[in-house]
């Protein structure tokens, strides 16, 4: 009797274990109010094989001691968990119809090693220590001290460099985070095939706007084909990349790199084009996100007490290239959640219509933007899946290689959460290693 109810015991422990962790990640949220419940999803989603594990162990004590409850919610632990791990390694992505039948072929032979062999591995094995500055200036805003700074990863000994730079922007709301928060494993893997890191520190809002933080990923650029030579870097191997609001400024500034009010007076005489661009769950079209967002509903109050110098009327568009965007006193709130777009643009779509669409990647697609790379998750609460699709039709439509992966059940920043274990976080890092591969 009493290894009976110990046994029933662990099944229930662990049953309610394995349901928890495959049940959460199917859970959908919406902005603002899903914050509180988006971070335990994430986890729970990074933890899907120990949710599997946990349904298996949990089932195998049901039947030990004769459970049937605890062997029903065993197995649908273990169903939840399973399918959600499934459907993740499961989702391919279409470098075929970007690169050509023969795409496999076209990876340099020296770097397949490198590769992840496969969407998940129990554990990522770690390779030799990379080599790692940081707070490297890499532009002084002129009549004062203040220094924008950067993290460079570097190939480790007795690792042949792949002249490729990856310049990455961070996420955060366009107003808070930092380089190096998060991305440290990513960095090593990449740094292990080779490839060289640059890790941005760019502007926030409210020191500038997004037209300032555009210029400061294209002032990473300049840098970068300026000194990458000191690093093995082939300046014609340069690619652009971030994730949140980092993806979204790494689009604006590789289709548009000599857009007018986004390239400063220090870059008009420089070489701002990058050999490609990924980005990780960034917006791709501001009016989508800002209804995904539900920031109609929650900042209205707000209306009237930001202000915005030089806004065209309402119904205008100044985001067709070659065209002026707005510049001056943009957004005066405290930054929030919230309103994201009402803080940084300074007011509502239906009052801007045409500065949300000039600083929406999507308004720049032409025949020469560079091969492009989107990754997301489906039930993503910030960046709407849609609108990525749109844009990757968009690429596809103009004749520039395009590849986008959207993963099921899968929410807004899911590389960062766990990646060691987590099967979305290392399918991307498996579909990013081909990609720069191919690019590079």
């Amino acid at each position: 009797m009493f290894w009976g109810g110990k046994m029933t015991a662990l099944a229930v422990v662990f049953s309610v274990l394995a349901l928890i962790i495959g049940g959460l990640p199917r859970i959908k949220v919406q902005a603002p109010y899903g914050f509180g419940l988006w971070p335990l999803k994430l986890i729970s989603a990074a933890l899907a094989p120990f949710g599997l594990a946990a349904g298996a162990l949990g089932l195998g004590f049901a039947l030990l001691a004769s459970s049937l409850p605890a062997a029903i919610l065993a197995g649908l632990g273990l169903l939840l968990s399973g399918e959600y791990f499934l459907q993740i390694v499961r989702v391919h992505e279409d470098f075929e119809g970007a690169f050509g039948p023969d795409w496999q072929r076209c990876i340099p032979p020296e770097r397949e090693s490198g590769l992840l062999a496969r969407r998940w591995s129990a554990w990522l094995p770690a390779g030799p220590d990379p080599g790692w500055q940081r707070d490297i200036p890499f532009w002084i805003i002129p009549g004062s001290e203040r220094k924008l700074l950067c993290d460079l990863w570097t190939p480790p000994a007795g690792v042949r460099p792949s002249g490729l730079a990856f310049i990455y922007l961070h996420g955060g709301n366009w107003y808070f985070l930092d380089k190096d928060v998060l991305t440290r494993p990513f960095f090593r893997h990449l740094a292990d095939q080779g490839h060289v890191v640059m890790d941005v520190a760019y502007r926030l809002f409210p020191e500038t706007d997004l037209a300032g933080m555009a210029a400061d990923a294209k002032r990473a650029v300049a840098w970068m084909k300026a000194n990458g030579s000191i690093y093995g870097v082939d300046a014609r191997k340069i690619v652009l990349g971030g994730a949140s609001a980092g993806g979204h400024l790494a689009l604006l500034a590789a289709f548009a790199p000599y857009q007018p009010e986004m390239t400063p007076e220090d870059l008009k005489d420089s070489d701002l084009s990058v050999r490609a661009v990924i980005s990780e769950y960034g917006p791709t079209n501001l009016a989508a996100c800002y209804f995904h967002t539900n920031q109609n509903k929650t900042t209205r109050a707000i209306r009237s007490r930001t202000v915005a110098v030089g806004v065209p009327e309402a119904g205008s568009n100044p985001g067709s290239p070659g065209q002026k965007a707005p510049r001056g006193r943009l957004g005066l709130n405290k930054p929030s959640v919230y309103g994201a777009f009402v803080n940084i643009l300074g007011r509502h779509l239906d009052e801007i219509p045409g500065v949300y669409a000039c600083f929406s990647p999507d308004t720049y697609v032409h025949p020469g933007c560079p091969p492009t790379l989107q990754i997301k998750g489906k039930d993503d609460l910030v960046t709407p899946a849609p609108a990525m699709l749109d844009l990757h039709q968009k690429l596809l439509a103009a004749g520039v290689p395009s590849v986008s992966v959207v993963y099921p059940h899968t929410d807004h920043a899911f590389d960062l959460a766990l990646p060691q274990v987590s099967p979305a976080a290392q399918a991307s890092w498996y579909v990013v290693d081909r990609f720069l591969s191919l690019v590079g």
